[in-house]
């Protein structure tokens, strides 16, 4: 059964590619970066990418869509800022609430960093289940690990699915998948023998395990580095410099320890190696630390699209 999403804050296309894998049909992506815009044109052409502030944008035409999905910011919700939540301007789930107002669907997916479990917004996730509840919804928030999906990343992801109120128990949570997460060394090491670095494989022996988080650094700050202090040591023991992002693999006569690319670092997030990332290197090395794993956007888009089906039919209703 052909299901439609819309999604907001699409950025790289993580989320929008994994729901894809999914099942789903998109009917409408919006996303304020021109550079992630251009990523997702690129890569599907087909996709109607809308490029614009999603204050401005409405769902008035997608009443009745079966998904409704997003990665709002996390900046107002992250350990690595003020956690100012709703004080944030670049908050962005009361536009979210709005839009599922607009569109009612049957069912919505919203993901954002692990700071938003801790207790100073417990006010402010009960809140956002209040609001749509009054809509008619039934939510849940949960946390996620990326490397429970195959990704070979830490990466804990807060998500909240939420579907119309007589329906939700058709939902059911991804569980883990029973393969380890490969290691960073297992991951990479294709890609760091591409100009023929005779350090490839020890390299790989070093790099014995899954990668700190990514970190992609919002519009106001942050380069194409891997995060904080305590992220680029975490890197250092894998033998990665994390205090840039390279233009290339190490070559031959290279000496030292090599930084990620940009496709090194996509494939840490989960994408496959055919989805291209458009932009500078700045640019798009935040594309791709701000994005959703697909890996886990595919697991839960999954069993989000097994419930409507299932509530379409009754007579399959979930064990």
């Amino acid at each position: 059964m052909a299901l439609q999403s819309i999604e907001i804050c699409a950025g790289a296309g993580g989320q929008a590619l994994g729901l894809e894998q999914a099942g789903f049909e998109h009917a409408s992506l919006v996303e304020i970066e021109a550079p992630a815009c251009q990523t997702l044109r690129m890569n599907r052409p087909n996709w109607n990418v809308v490029e614009a502030d999603v204050h401005h944008y409405s769902a008035d035409r997608w009443k009745g869509v079966a998904l409704f999905a997003g990665g709002v910011p996390c900046p107002p919700f992250s350990k690595a800022g003020k956690q100012l939540g709703h004080d944030d301007e670049r908050d962005l789930f009361p536009q979210a609430i709005r839009l599922v107002d607009e569109c009612k669907p049957q069912a919505v997916m919203l993901e954002n960093v692990r700071g938003l479990l801790d207790p100073m917004f417990a006010d402010y996730r009960a809140r956002i289940v209040a609001d749509l509840a009054k809509l008619g919804y039934v939510g849940e928030w949960k946390l996620l690990h990326a490397s429970d999906f195959g990704v070979p990343q830490l990466r804990p992801r807060v998500i909240f699915v939420a579907l119309r109120k007589g329906t939700e128990d058709y939902f059911r949570w991804p569980t883990p998948q029973a393969l380890a997460a490969p290691t960073v060394g297992e991951a990479l090491a294709d890609l760091m023998e591409t100009n023929a670095w005779p350090g490839a494989q020890a390299w790989r022996t070093q790099a014995n395990q899954i990668a700190p988080t990514l970190v992609g650094g919002s519009k106001k700050h942050g380069g194409p580095d891997l995060g904080p202090t305590r992220a680029k040591k975490a890197w250092a023991a894998l033998g990665v410099d994390g205090m840039g992002i390279a233009n290339d693999a190490p070559a031959a006569d290279f000496v030292g320890m090599p930084r990620l690319t940009v496709r090194m670092a996509a494939r840490i997030q989960g994408f496959p190696d055919h989805w291209h990332i458009s932009g500078k290197k700045t640019a798009a090395y935040r594309q791709i630390g701000n994005a959703f794993p697909p890996p886990v956007a595919r697991a839960v888009g999954a069993e989000i699209f097994a419930a409507l089906n299932a509530a379409a039919k009754p007579r399959l209703k979930r064990a």
